[in-house]
């Protein structure tokens, strides 16, 4: 049997919840601290998955782009604002975004429960290269196309949802089960730090070098992505029948919400997002708190500050994630932490202060951050290797979906009862919502993770 011990892949073993299912593998003998933990290794970030060289190949190849895709997202934007002055084509662009998304995210999901994931990355990624050079090219050449921006931001979204789940089901694979919490944690720190320091970057690019050579800079990351993709271990599917080609058509895409369907816990865990995220996301609130409840300290420093809140609080619990990482009640902990949410986004809709709001909001990223690593963790270690692919791909829907309906929703309560009045009602929503699925639905409560 092939045996990848070099890439911290043993193919020939099973774990102990699917015999057929490989296991990572170190080469090491387990750290007693691993478990427990002693002095700083009680608060700091987890970061025993790194020691795994296949998962580690993976996250640096994030930790490229989350900064490089950035650029390209601020880029995008800009230009198509630029050529029109409207800030609706601005948003008519990401609704154009939104639909490929959403269908190719399905659909790559089916796909990658079906073909080898490595392969799946690496033309996806190149996918996304190519169209970074298009995005490149049409600036240098002064197209000036919306058109054409929106027709290259469609397929670019629709490849990112061709990846996504290939990228986030690949996991599993790489580490074993009780690191699974500590590699969602690394992966979300690196992509909320780009989240902040990518549009900070982007900012201070554009008068220097251009806004072309934002999307040429992503590309050339890119590239980097590609590479470290092509050194993963070959990732098959591990039931190997006859039946697998199909899968990745419409009855592969309804056999995963057949099973979404019929997993309590996977559904509440989706459930628990779309109640913080919709419920609870005032993003679309911003720019009015910052013009007339925060204006007094300076509108654009006050945008700027509501706007990076979140980001930043989720990077600093990233940074901490050794505080939570080994906890084994994963469904507990996604409830905790949305209640959490619930809370602080209360908080900031009571604060006149915009520092004390800035701090509530850096406190709803950080309980972001605990949800999004308990919740990654129920979804990779409650479904088999054959279904995860289909899995992530919902989940790419529901996380890229939730916060577009919750800029309605609170767009809408902002301009019929005031922006405070629509944040906390919001936030107080979430956190009755919450205790309502905790009492009436235990399954989510009792769920424990490996450790």
């Amino acid at each position: 049997m092939y045996r990848a011990t070099r890439t911290g892949v043993d193919t020939s073993k099973g774990s102990a919840d699917n015999p057929a299912e490989p296991r990572a593998t170190t080469g090491e003998p387990a750290d007693p601290e691993d478990r427990k933990g002693s002095g700083w290794r009680r608060w700091a970030m987890d970061t025993r998955p790194l020691r795994r060289p296949a998962y580690r190949r993976l996250w640096s190849s994030t930790v490229v782009t989350a900064v490089g895709s950035q650029l390209t997202a601020v880029a995008v934007p800009k230009q198509i604002y630029d050529l029109t002055g409207s800030s609706a084509w601005v948003g008519y662009a990401s609704v154009a975004g939104l639909l490929p998304l959403v269908v190719f995210a399905l659909w790559g999901g089916a796909i990658a429960d079906s073909v080898d994931r490595r392969k799946l990355l690496l033309v996806t990624n190149t996918g996304i290269a190519v169209t970074s050079l298009l995005f490149w090219i049409q600036a240098v050449t002064g197209l000036e196309s919306v058109g054409a921006l929106m027709v290259l931001l469609a397929v670019q979204q629709a490849f990112f949802g061709l990846n996504s789940p290939a990228r986030q089901a690949s996991i599993a694979r790489l580490v074993p089960k009780e690191e699974l919490a500590a590699a969602n944690a690394l992966g979300s720190t690196v992509m909320q730090t780009g989240l902040v320091a990518g549009p900070l970057l982007a900012g201070a690019l554009i008068p220097v070098v251009g806004l072309a050579e934002l999307y040429l800079i992503d590309a050339l990351a890119l590239c980097a992505t590609v590479w470290a993709v092509h050194r993963l271990p070959s990732l098959p599917p591990l039931a190997t029948t006859g039946a697998r080609a199909g899968r990745a058509g419409l009855r592969g895409i309804a056999e995963g919400f057949r099973h979404i369907s019929l997993n309590q816990v996977l559904l509440l865990s989706f459930l628990a997002d779309i109640i913080a995220m919709v419920l609870g996301m005032p993003r679309a609130l911003f720019p009015q708190l910052a013009a007339q409840t925060y204006a007094p300290y300076g509108e654009g420093l006050a945008l700027g500050l509501l706007f990076a809140a979140i980001p930043i609080g989720a990077v600093l619990g990233g940074l901490m994630s050794g505080t939570f990482s080994r906890a084994r009640r994963h469904g507990l902990m996604v409830i905790v932490a949305v209640i959490a949410w619930g809370v602080a986004v209360t908080g900031f809709g009571l604060s006149a202060n915009l520092w004390v709001a800035v701090a509530f909001l850096a406190a709803a990223g950080v309980a972001d951050m605990v949800s999004m690593v308990f919740r990654g963790a129920i979804l990779l270690s409650a479904v088999t290797d054959e279904l995860r692919g289909r899995m992530q791909g919902v989940f790419t829907v529901v996380v890229a979906g939730g916060p577009r309906l919750a800029d309605v929703l609170h767009g809408t309560a902002g301009s019929a009862l005031g922006p405070r009045t629509a944040v906390v009602g919001g936030g107080l929503l979430v956190v009755f919502s919450m205790l309502v699925l905790a009492v009436t639905m235990p399954a989510l409560r009792r769920y424990r993770g490996s450790v």
